[in-house]
């Protein structure tokens, strides 16, 4: 994999762990600097679109299709986010970064990795 130019959400603190997200030219990456598997979640820049309008409140999950990125919290303090299927990495963070990387997400801090030419 070449070297990713990793962002995280300025809602981070300077110094601390958070959910970070990096691209190429055909993929988005997703990674948590605290994970000590160092995971990195690898998808298509159409389901991180998906993710972050569902992030965003501008869509609901279906019933009828599983989510091509699948986030599980577990008993509200970890929050492991892996691909629906095929089963691949799992990054796993824990409830308070996740929470800052929404609110990264409803500010667009990581829009432009999806934005159109």
């Amino acid at each position: 994999m070449p070297r990713l130019s990793w962002q995280k959400s300025s809602y981070c603190g300077e110094g601390d762990s958070c959910v970070h997200v990096a691209t190429t030219a055909q993929a988005i990456h997703i990674t948590e600097s605290a994970d000590p598997s160092g995971a990195i979640l690898t998808t298509t820049p159409g389901n991180f679109l998906s993710l972050l309008q569902v992030l965003k409140g501008e869509r609901e999950m279906t019933v009828d299709r599983p989510p091509a990125i699948d986030v599980t919290v577990e008993d509200d303090l970890t929050v492991r986010i892996h691909a629906g299927a095929p089963p691949g990495a799992t990054v796993t963070t824990d409830r308070r970064r996740w929470d800052t990387f929404v609110l990264g997400v409803r500010a667009g801090e990581f829009d432009h990795f999806v934005a159109e030419p």
